[in-house]
């Protein structure tokens, strides 16, 4: 079983992930690009159990701007970790966070919403998948 560790940017607060993920790829929403200050956000999604805090979970922050996102950041220095997704019963731990891991995006969520156009052959769906509660549109690439 692989394990994948990160820290938070000053590294106070370490966790790590095992397994493999559930998926994998780019978000596009309004909401993941103003947390992450970029025009995209790579995701891996993980069941909560994969997840393990291994040092600092006292300077462990939530923010819950809406009901589907907990998100997590470093009390310390602010540095983002992960976000609890509880309507999907998932856990995103932001792809740059894992760099050991090989990331291998098969989707972009949210595509709808886009305001950096990415042509890599992906599918793009104008939100989330039917079984996340989407339409399940796909849009042009």
């Amino acid at each position: 079983m692989s394990e994948h560790r990160g820290t938070c940017f000053c590294g106070a607060v370490g966790f790590s992930v095992s397994g493999e993920p559930v998926a994998m790829g780019y978000c596009h929403c309004e909401s993941c690009r103003h947390w992450s200050a970029g025009p995209v956000n790579a995701f891996t999604l993980w069941q909560p159990d994969a997840l393990r805090i291994t040092a600092g979970a006292d300077l462990i922050g939530t923010y819950h701007k809406t009901a589907n996102s907990f998100r997590k950041w470093c009390r310390s220095c602010g540095g983002h970790l992960f976000t609890d997704h509880p309507p999907m019963g998932l856990v995103d731990v932001y792809a740059a966070m894992l760099p050991t891991l090989d990331f291998r995006p098969s989707v972009h969520v949210s595509y709808g919403e886009k305001v950096l156009s990415i042509k890599d052959g992906l599918p793009k769906l104008r939100d989330f998948p039917k079984e996340m509660g989407g339409s399940g549109i796909v849009v042009a690439e």
